[in-house]
């Protein structure tokens, strides 16, 4: 980034994208990726190029509601321009829902203490048009009170080795979970995770988990075998990208932030679906 001194201001912003035409966040040369449609939006607002560090870099296909970033610039702008003024420059399935100056200390990051993902399952026979790239399917019967025996193992602080993917670049997969939780409403299961960081792929495998054991190829101790053993491919496969929401993430209360309170309200509305927990 550019010298502190050109750079007086740093900015939070609170990003909203449904990430079925993103290749991930993170930029990767000339694809089209949330990371640089947010500094291209953001760089002609602010009239000067800028990078965008985020809470969390989101896989192909992942989804988010609450998603953090900050970002340094020259220029002086009000929270209502950043926001206005980036969302005319940014595509429909992209948005910022909110701007906020923090002071200099501040790293979308490493000041994070917590991270909530939401898993979003359509459980029925029958396919859905407005589900599709916007939830899981699963065919067979889910049964939930199987899938919350096997959750309630896996809370805690652990060595979350068996549910990492192979590239994780973590230097540690010990990790803190202190909520897994599987609510149904009709044909909608959703797996609410919060730690206080994730493993790459951590979340898609616990959930994918979840699902072997909820369909009732496994039984529930089966997750804390899993988990003891250490051993991915002691596991069930990854479940799918696009069920996969990045809710929210929790920082001090100093920063002054949004804390995230009503995102499972807000959910209908972001992914076009019904919300199905009350947890807000």
């Amino acid at each position: 980034m550019t010298a502190a001194t050109d750079v007086p201001y740093r900015i939070a912003v609170g990003l909203e994208y449904v990430g079925t035409g993103f290749a991930g966040w993170q930029a990767q040369g000339e694809l089209r990726t949330v990371q640089r449609c947010v500094e291209r939006a953001l760089a002609s607002i602010a009239d000067h190029p800028l990078s965008v560090v985020c809470a969390g870099r989101t896989d192909a296909g992942v989804h988010a509601l609450g998603q953090v970033a900050h970002f340094d610039t020259r220029a002086a702008r009000s929270p209502r321009a950043w926001v206005l003024g980036t969302n005319g420059e940014l595509p429909p399935d992209a948005s910022i829902s909110w701007a906020r100056p923090v002071p200099r200390h501040f790293h979308a990051r490493y000041s994070a203490h917590s991270r909530t993902y939401r898993y979003l399952i359509l459980n029925r026979s029958a396919r859905s048009a407005l589900a599709s790239g916007r939830a899981a399917v699963v065919h067979r019967p889910l049964d939930v009170e199987r899938m919350r025996e096997a959750a309630a193992s896996l809370i805690g602080e652990h060595d979350f080795s068996a549910f990492r993917a192979a590239d994780c670049q973590a230097r540690s997969p010990v990790r803190r979970l202190t909520e897994l939780t599987v609510e149904r409403a009709g044909d909608w299961v959703t797996i609410v995770a919060t730690a206080n960081a994730f493993l790459h792929h951590m979340v898609r495998n616990l959930a994918g988990l979840l699902i072997a054991i909820g369909t009732g190829g496994f039984a529930p101790g089966w997750a804390r075998e899993v988990l003891e053993a250490g051993d991915r491919t002691r596991g069930a496969p990854t479940a799918a990208a696009e069920g996969l929401y990045f809710e929210r993430v929790g920082y001090p209360a100093a920063f002054g932030l949004p804390d995230g309170s009503g995102q499972a309200g807000r959910f209908a509305m972001i992914a076009g679906l019904p919300a199905v927990s009350s947890r807000d």
